[in-house]
């Protein structure tokens, strides 16, 4: 048994996932939109909880929040279930494709078999969309991948229950009831309240414009403080989560300023094309600090790539997104 549905390649795959779920019940919601109205580009720096035994780096909000935050402001009703027994999740999992319905799921990627063994790795929120069921395994819809995969039922079962930080515990989620109208410029507003207010106004030093300069001031004083190696180990760590974790930072403000550039027709706000144009270019400095980083984790280090000069881009980021969600907070009302 296989749902009509339409597989669509995605930037990241809880956004991807989103938006694939919300055009499948015909609420015309591209991927830039749901990862907007979603609220998904955040900043924290988390150095109380480690992941391999190194400090928390995050661009995004925790797994979850953009689908659960974007269906919840375009009104929708959606079910999310998590499990103690495997054997149960699956179960749960045949009833809703038996019933005709697409069905999200948290996953450990290092268990997705159809994943190249290089691109493997022990990160356990990974979304995708499983939209069908046969004796040889089920029909997915993987958002990073260019087309659908079959998949073993004894891998999909592994990766639902994959162990570690973020532990999916089975966690699928779908939508049970759409409106006949939803109000996607309200949705829109209130995204952009949400990271505006988060990355320019919060109080806690940790998150947002804050939390950058925190990491500058760590990541200057890490070859002192940590030693030259594990210095590296660290600098090679931000340039992963910024990268290659999902999307990464870069990416991310990529994403954003794709959503920002919609939300200027959406909203009627032509200023916002010019705060997508700003943050572009700031994604842009984001990826310079990792190409610069990368540089001295194999070596090849200069005066340019040295700690004290990522730690100046890194402000120089922080300052420029400073005033852009300053300013995006003023245009959202």
């Amino acid at each position: 048994m296989k749902i009509e549905f339409q597989h669509r390649h995605a930037a990241h795959c809880e956004s991807g996932v989103t938006s694939n779920l919300l055009l499948h019940h015909g609420v015309e919601v591209s991927e830039a939109l749901a990862f907007g109205i979603g609220g998904g580009l955040f900043f924290g720096y988390l150095p109380f909880i480690r992941i391999n035994q190194l400090p928390l780096i995050t661009f995004r909000k925790s797994p979850g929040g953009i689908f659960r935050q974007a269906t919840q402001r375009l009104g929708i009703e959606v079910r999310q279930l998590t499990f103690r027994r495997p054997e149960a999740a699956m179960a749960a999992l045949d009833g809703a494709l038996d019933r005709g319905v697409p069905v999200g799921l948290q996953t450990g990627v290092y268990w997705l078999p159809y994943f190249p063994p290089a691109l493997r790795f022990h990160f356990n929120a990974h979304n995708l969309v499983v939209y069908g069921r046969e004796e040889e395994g089920y029909h997915i819809s993987d958002p990073v991948l260019d087309a659908p995969v079959l998949c073993p039922p004894s891998d999909l079962e592994r990766a639902r229950f994959a162990r570690g930080a973020l532990a999916p515990r089975g966690r699928m989620y779908f939508l049970e009831r759409v409106p006949p109208r939803v109000d996607v410029a309200s949705a829109v507003r209130a995204g952009i309240r949400e990271v505006a207010g988060r990355m320019a106004k919060t109080p806690v030093p940790i998150i947002g414009t804050r939390g950058i300069r925190l990491l500058a001031s760590r990541l200057e004083k890490w070859p002192e403080r940590l030693g030259e190696k594990r210095a590296l180990q660290h600098l090679g760590h931000l340039i992963r989560m910024q990268e290659e974790i999902g999307t990464g930072g870069a990416g991310f403000r990529f994403m954003y300023a794709a959503f920002l550039q919609e939300a200027a027709g959406v909203l009627g706000e032509p200023r916002l094309q010019e705060i997508a144009a700003e943050l572009t270019a700031i994604g842009d400095h984001w990826r310079e600090f990792a190409r610069l980083g990368a540089r001295n984790c194999k070596g090849r280090g200069t005066a340019e790539s040295s700690y004290p000069a990522l730690a100046g881009i890194l402000r120089e980021c922080a300052a420029r997104e400073q005033r852009l969600f300053g300013e995006l907070h003023r245009v959202a009302g």
